[in-house]
């Protein structure tokens, strides 16, 4: 991944924010959109592509862009800021590979301390209930 190279290929749109914020929200600009598509990127690997596509596939729209948006800011330009950080974290995030999951055994103690603990359970479940005469 070439942060250089995405930096340039992003996007941007500005709109006006929503929520509470008097005259001011109404008449200035500062939500920030960013659009990033993905296939078309010249600073990811085919690979670092697919695997992008597979885990963000809730997150990219169908023309395969990638929408993220910020608005936390009263500033258009922290905003762009912002956005581009999510943006980043979200990319690192997609890209980092699983680890393998290691099959482990119980220890022979812990397996001995299990059937202990179930026949004192047992034992006091068959003292709990009624008496049968004969």
């Amino acid at each position: 991944m070439q942060k250089e190279i995405i930096i340039k290929e992003l996007e941007f749109k500005a709109s006006r924010s929503s929520g509470a914020g008097g005259q001011h929200v109404n008449k200035v600009s500062s939500k920030v959109s960013v659009l990033f598509h993905i296939q078309n990127s010249a600073g990811l690997t085919t690979e670092e592509k697919e695997q992008l596509q597979v885990k963000l596939k809730n997150r990219v729209n169908k023309e395969g862009q990638l929408v993220l948006f910020c608005e936390e800011s009263r500033s258009q330009h922290k905003n762009k800021e912002l956005v581009i950080d999510k943006l980043f974290v979200l990319i690192k995030q997609g890209l980092k590979q699983k680890k393998p999951r290691k099959a482990t055994k119980p220890s022979k103690s812990s397996i001995e301390k299990r059937m202990q603990k179930k026949k004192i359970k047992s034992v006091k479940k068959i003292l709990r209930s009624k008496p049968k005469f004969e």
